[in-house]
Protein backbone atom coordinates (compact mmCIF):
# COMPACT_ATOMS: atom_id res chain seq x y z
CA UNK A 1 0.00 0.00 0.00
CA UNK A 2 0.95 3.19 -1.03
CA UNK A 3 0.26 6.61 0.77
CA UNK A 4 1.09 10.18 -1.09
CA UNK A 5 -0.07 13.19 1.27
CA UNK A 6 -1.59 15.76 -1.03
CA UNK A 7 -2.14 17.92 1.94
CA UNK A 8 -2.43 18.17 5.66
CA UNK A 9 -3.53 21.93 6.89
CA UNK A 10 -5.97 22.09 8.86
CA UNK A 11 -9.48 24.51 8.33
CA UNK A 12 -7.77 26.60 5.35
CA UNK A 13 -4.93 26.07 3.00
CA UNK A 14 -1.57 27.57 3.49
CA UNK A 15 1.08 29.34 1.17
CA UNK A 16 2.84 26.27 0.80
CA UNK A 17 0.16 23.07 1.42
CA UNK A 18 -3.21 22.52 0.92
CA UNK A 19 -5.74 20.81 3.40
CA UNK A 20 -6.62 17.09 4.17
CA UNK A 21 -6.04 14.64 1.38
CA UNK A 22 -4.49 11.34 0.47
CA UNK A 23 -4.09 9.11 -2.43
CA UNK A 24 -3.62 5.73 -0.90
CA UNK A 25 -2.96 3.21 -3.90
CA UNK A 26 -2.59 -0.75 -4.13
CA UNK A 27 -2.20 -2.64 -7.15
CA UNK A 28 -3.03 -0.14 -9.78
CA UNK A 29 -6.34 0.95 -7.61
CA UNK A 30 -6.03 4.62 -6.47
CA UNK A 31 -8.63 5.54 -3.45
CA UNK A 32 -8.63 9.56 -3.12
CA UNK A 33 -9.38 10.00 0.75
CA UNK A 34 -10.63 13.61 1.62
CA UNK A 35 -9.97 15.74 -0.90
CA UNK A 36 -10.12 19.19 0.85
CA UNK A 37 -8.96 22.56 -0.56
CA UNK A 38 -6.61 22.58 -2.66
CA UNK A 39 -5.47 19.42 -3.13
CA UNK A 40 -6.39 18.91 -7.21
CA UNK A 41 -3.73 20.51 -8.32
CA UNK A 42 -1.40 18.16 -6.03
CA UNK A 43 -3.36 15.34 -7.30
CA UNK A 44 -2.76 16.11 -10.84
CA UNK A 45 0.74 16.31 -10.92
CA UNK A 46 1.20 13.06 -10.31
CA UNK A 47 -1.95 11.81 -12.80
CA UNK A 48 -4.58 12.61 -14.86
CA UNK A 49 -8.22 13.08 -13.34
CA UNK A 50 -9.49 10.19 -14.83
CA UNK A 51 -7.20 7.82 -13.08
CA UNK A 52 -8.99 7.68 -9.47
CA UNK A 53 -10.55 5.03 -9.13
CA UNK A 54 -12.77 5.83 -6.45
CA UNK A 55 -13.02 8.90 -3.44
CA UNK A 56 -13.94 8.01 0.24
CA UNK A 57 -14.91 11.40 2.22
CA UNK A 58 -14.91 11.40 6.35
CA UNK A 59 -17.57 14.05 6.89
CA UNK A 60 -18.68 17.11 5.16
CA UNK A 61 -16.40 19.91 6.21
CA UNK A 62 -14.98 21.73 3.10
CA UNK A 63 -11.15 21.66 4.02
CA UNK A 64 -11.98 17.74 3.90
CA UNK A 65 -14.25 17.48 0.30
CA UNK A 66 -14.12 21.26 -1.36
CA UNK A 67 -11.78 20.18 -4.26
CA UNK A 68 -13.91 17.10 -5.08
CA UNK A 69 -16.19 19.57 -6.60
CA UNK A 70 -13.65 20.80 -9.62
CA UNK A 71 -12.27 16.84 -9.77
CA UNK A 72 -15.72 16.01 -11.11
CA UNK A 73 -15.95 19.20 -12.99
CA UNK A 74 -12.14 18.14 -14.93
CA UNK A 75 -13.68 14.32 -15.54
CA UNK A 76 -17.66 15.84 -16.74
CA UNK A 77 -15.90 18.63 -19.23
CA UNK A 78 -12.68 16.48 -20.64
CA UNK A 79 -13.37 15.54 -24.63
CA UNK A 80 -13.64 11.83 -23.22
CA UNK A 81 -15.90 12.09 -20.21
CA UNK A 82 -14.73 9.48 -17.65
CA UNK A 83 -16.92 6.92 -16.01
CA UNK A 84 -19.02 7.82 -13.27
CA UNK A 85 -16.68 7.87 -9.96
CA UNK A 86 -18.03 6.13 -6.94
CA UNK A 87 -17.53 9.08 -4.29
CA UNK A 88 -18.70 7.26 -0.48
CA UNK A 89 -19.38 9.72 1.90
CA UNK A 90 -21.71 9.72 5.42
CA UNK A 91 -24.96 10.02 4.17
CA UNK A 92 -25.91 13.94 3.33
CA UNK A 93 -23.00 15.08 3.78
CA UNK A 94 -22.02 16.24 0.17
CA UNK A 95 -25.16 17.51 -0.53
CA UNK A 96 -24.56 21.02 -0.63
CA UNK A 97 -21.14 20.95 -2.32
CA UNK A 98 -22.58 18.94 -5.01
CA UNK A 99 -25.47 21.81 -5.61
CA UNK A 100 -23.01 25.05 -5.88
CA UNK A 101 -22.45 23.88 -9.95
CA UNK A 102 -25.12 24.46 -12.72
CA UNK A 103 -27.80 21.90 -12.59
CA UNK A 104 -26.87 18.46 -14.02
CA UNK A 105 -22.99 19.52 -14.95
CA UNK A 106 -21.62 17.17 -13.08
CA UNK A 107 -24.69 14.02 -12.33
CA UNK A 108 -22.76 11.94 -15.05
CA UNK A 109 -18.95 12.10 -13.48
CA UNK A 110 -19.83 10.67 -9.89
CA UNK A 111 -22.04 7.25 -8.30
CA UNK A 112 -22.49 8.70 -4.75
CA UNK A 113 -22.86 6.09 -1.93
CA UNK A 114 -24.35 7.08 1.25
CA UNK A 115 -23.15 5.36 4.57
CA UNK A 116 -24.00 6.14 7.96
CA UNK A 117 -20.33 6.31 10.61
CA UNK A 118 -20.48 2.54 11.73
CA UNK A 119 -20.85 1.13 8.41
CA UNK A 120 -18.53 -1.63 7.06
CA UNK A 121 -18.42 -1.80 3.30
CA UNK A 122 -15.52 -2.37 0.23
CA UNK A 123 -14.18 -0.35 -2.21
CA UNK A 124 -11.99 -1.96 -4.93
CA UNK A 125 -9.35 -4.01 -3.22
CA UNK A 126 -9.78 -2.09 0.23
CA UNK A 127 -11.87 -3.04 2.98
CA UNK A 128 -13.35 -0.25 5.10
CA UNK A 129 -14.63 -0.61 8.58
CA UNK A 130 -15.98 2.88 9.99
CA UNK A 131 -16.84 4.45 12.88
CA UNK A 132 -18.76 7.52 13.98
CA UNK A 133 -16.36 10.04 15.61
CA UNK A 134 -16.47 13.04 17.67
CA UNK A 135 -17.25 16.08 15.94
CA UNK A 136 -19.72 18.95 15.14
CA UNK A 137 -20.99 17.17 12.21
CA UNK A 138 -21.28 13.80 10.93
CA UNK A 139 -17.92 12.50 11.04
CA UNK A 140 -16.48 8.67 10.23
CA UNK A 141 -12.27 7.56 11.41
CA UNK A 142 -11.82 4.32 9.52
CA UNK A 143 -9.25 1.32 9.15
CA UNK A 144 -8.45 1.13 5.51
CA UNK A 145 -7.40 -2.81 4.69
CA UNK A 146 -5.36 -4.65 1.83
CA UNK A 147 -3.00 -6.97 1.20
CA UNK A 148 -2.43 -7.72 5.21
CA UNK A 149 -1.88 -3.70 5.56
CA UNK A 150 -3.92 -1.62 7.47
CA UNK A 151 -3.78 2.53 7.58
CA UNK A 152 -6.35 3.88 9.95
CA UNK A 153 -7.51 7.55 9.56
CA UNK A 154 -10.03 9.66 12.24
CA UNK A 155 -10.43 12.58 10.08
CA UNK A 156 -11.30 15.22 12.11
CA UNK A 157 -12.37 14.00 15.61
CA UNK A 158 -12.61 14.98 19.53
CA UNK A 159 -11.46 12.43 21.80
CA UNK A 160 -12.93 9.17 22.48
CA UNK A 161 -12.53 5.40 23.08
CA UNK A 162 -13.26 4.57 19.72
CA UNK A 163 -9.84 6.02 18.89
CA UNK A 164 -8.10 3.42 20.10
CA UNK A 165 -10.04 0.37 18.19
CA UNK A 166 -9.65 2.81 14.79
CA UNK A 167 -5.66 2.66 15.31
CA UNK A 168 -5.50 -0.76 17.42
CA UNK A 169 -2.31 -2.44 15.76
CA UNK A 170 -2.31 -0.55 12.10
CA UNK A 171 0.45 -0.02 10.41
CA UNK A 172 -0.08 3.75 10.09
CA UNK A 173 -2.35 5.97 11.86
CA UNK A 174 -2.96 9.55 10.28
CA UNK A 175 -4.69 11.22 13.12
CA UNK A 176 -6.23 14.73 14.11
CA UNK A 177 -3.24 16.90 15.26
CA UNK A 178 -5.09 20.53 14.89
CA UNK A 179 -3.37 21.19 18.27
CA UNK A 180 -0.17 20.66 20.04
CA UNK A 181 -1.59 19.92 23.79
CA UNK A 182 -4.05 22.44 25.08
CA UNK A 183 -7.53 22.68 22.82
CA UNK A 184 -8.89 25.92 22.84
CA UNK A 185 -12.98 25.98 24.76
CA UNK A 186 -14.24 26.06 21.11
CA UNK A 187 -13.23 23.13 19.95
CA UNK A 188 -12.65 21.26 23.36
CA UNK A 189 -14.79 17.82 22.28
CA UNK A 190 -14.55 18.04 18.78
CA UNK A 191 -10.56 18.58 17.23
CA UNK A 192 -7.85 16.59 18.85
CA UNK A 193 -4.36 17.92 20.17
CA UNK A 194 -0.78 15.55 19.28
CA UNK A 195 -0.45 14.98 23.35
CA UNK A 196 -3.76 12.73 23.02
CA UNK A 197 -3.00 11.05 19.44
CA UNK A 198 0.80 9.95 21.26
CA UNK A 199 -1.52 9.00 24.42
CA UNK A 200 -4.13 6.83 22.17
CA UNK A 201 -1.61 5.46 19.54
CA UNK A 202 0.56 4.18 22.29
CA UNK A 203 -2.91 1.94 24.02
CA UNK A 204 -3.37 0.97 20.03
CA UNK A 205 -0.02 0.03 19.61
CA UNK A 206 -0.31 2.04 16.22
CA UNK A 207 3.06 1.08 14.46
CA UNK A 208 4.05 4.97 13.14
CA UNK A 209 1.82 7.82 13.13
CA UNK A 210 1.45 10.80 10.87
CA UNK A 211 0.18 14.13 11.88
CA UNK A 212 -2.34 15.67 9.98
CA UNK A 213 -4.98 18.85 9.94
CA UNK A 214 -2.81 21.10 11.59
CA UNK A 215 -4.38 24.38 12.55
CA UNK A 216 -2.55 26.90 10.38
CA UNK A 217 0.81 28.23 12.76
CA UNK A 218 0.64 25.79 14.80
CA UNK A 219 4.36 24.13 15.20
CA UNK A 220 5.04 20.88 13.74
CA UNK A 221 8.45 20.35 15.37
CA UNK A 222 6.38 20.64 18.60
CA UNK A 223 3.51 18.71 17.52
CA UNK A 224 5.69 15.65 17.22
CA UNK A 225 7.45 16.07 20.64
CA UNK A 226 4.16 16.09 21.98
CA UNK A 227 2.80 12.98 20.49
CA UNK A 228 6.13 11.39 21.49
CA UNK A 229 6.01 12.37 25.25
CA UNK A 230 3.07 8.87 25.35
CA UNK A 231 4.17 7.40 22.13
CA UNK A 232 7.34 5.96 21.47
CA UNK A 233 6.90 4.95 17.89
CA UNK A 234 7.76 6.83 14.51
CA UNK A 235 6.48 10.02 14.16
CA UNK A 236 5.74 12.07 11.46
CA UNK A 237 3.80 15.34 10.13
CA UNK A 238 1.52 15.47 7.15
CA UNK A 239 3.30 17.26 4.73
CA UNK A 240 2.45 18.03 0.81
CA UNK A 241 4.35 15.25 -1.26
CA UNK A 242 5.59 13.04 1.39
CA UNK A 243 4.97 9.11 0.20
CA UNK A 244 4.83 6.51 2.66
CA UNK A 245 5.16 2.40 1.33
CA UNK A 246 3.77 0.52 3.64
CA UNK A 247 4.36 -3.46 3.36
CA UNK A 248 2.87 -5.50 5.32
CA UNK A 249 4.33 -5.67 8.91
CA UNK A 250 6.90 -2.64 7.90
CA UNK A 251 6.87 0.37 9.08
CA UNK A 252 6.74 2.96 6.19
CA UNK A 253 7.77 6.67 7.34
CA UNK A 254 10.21 8.65 5.83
Amino acid sequence: MRIVVLGGRGAWPSADQGCAGYLVEHRGFRLLIDPGYATLQPLLTRLPASAVDAVYVSHGHPDHCADLQPLLRVRALADRPAPALPVYAPIGSLDPLLAIDEPGLVDTAYHLHGFTPGDDFDVGPFSLRTWSLPHWVPSAGARISAGGTVLAYTGDTGPGPALVDVARDADLLIADATYVDEIPDRHVGFLSSAAEVGRYASAARTRAVLLTHLWPGTDPDAAVTAAQQAYEGPVAVARSGVVVDLPAGQQGLP
